[in-house]
């Protein structure tokens, strides 16, 4: 559905467009790493820690903005101390001794129903309404198959640019077949298919 290409638009239109934007996929993360790239970590915080320490990405995203792809994966303990990241809007490195206040735009997405899992106690619904003050929904590839040709000519110049080609476009009968597939894997298949 392109989320985070959605994401990165509302970050590069607002008045944070010339400060960080920083994603991360909650579900590509092991569990126990999510915590200290959350937060960062000061050096010898634990075993294999670098010794320098690291910033998490609340403090990378300072003064920009965070987007948290698939929150839903995110387990419930890492839950609470995310909601307090972003009620006291400051956080504290793992093995850490000061705060950093923290002034950044938190953008979150799911393909999954949040409501429903705050019912099942899956999510806290505390955090859910921290993060909903805004709703997008964005559809499926498969529901706006008018925009197919507009994501493939747009691909088109950015595959000629990555990869010096010149492909001047595509022909109608492939594109046709493009338009009518069902794309489950949304954008992200679509752009694979292009390249």
């Amino acid at each position: 559905t392109g989320k985070e290409v959605f994401a990165q638009s509302i970050h590069n239109a607002s008045n944070r467009c010339n400060r960080p934007f920083v994603a991360i996929n909650c579900a590509a993360i092991p569990e126990n790493l999510m915590e200290s790239i959350c937060f960062g970590y000061e050096g010898g915080a634990f075993t294999g820690a670098k010794k320098e320490g690291s910033p998490g990405v609340f403090e990378q995203a300072n003064g920009g903005t965070l987007f948290l792809d698939e929150i839903s994966e995110m387990h419930l303990d890492l839950q609470s101390k995310i909601l307090r990241v972003l009620q006291e809007r400051e956080v504290r490195r793992i093995g850490g001794k000061k705060n950093v206040s923290l002034d950044i735009r938190v953008i979150s997405a799911t393909n999954k129903d949040l409501e429903q899992m705050v019912k099942n106690k899956d999510f806290r619904q505390d955090l859910y309404y921290r993060l909903n003050v805004l709703d997008i929904n964005l559809p499926s590839l498969r529901y706006i198959k008018d925009d197919i040709p507009l994501f493939i000519n747009h691909a088109i110049k950015e595959m000629n640019l990555t990869f010096g080609k010149f492909v001047e476009g595509i022909d109608e009968e492939a594109l046709e077949i493009l338009v009518n597939y069902n794309w489950p894997g949304n954008v992200r298949e679509l752009m694979n298919c292009v390249e």
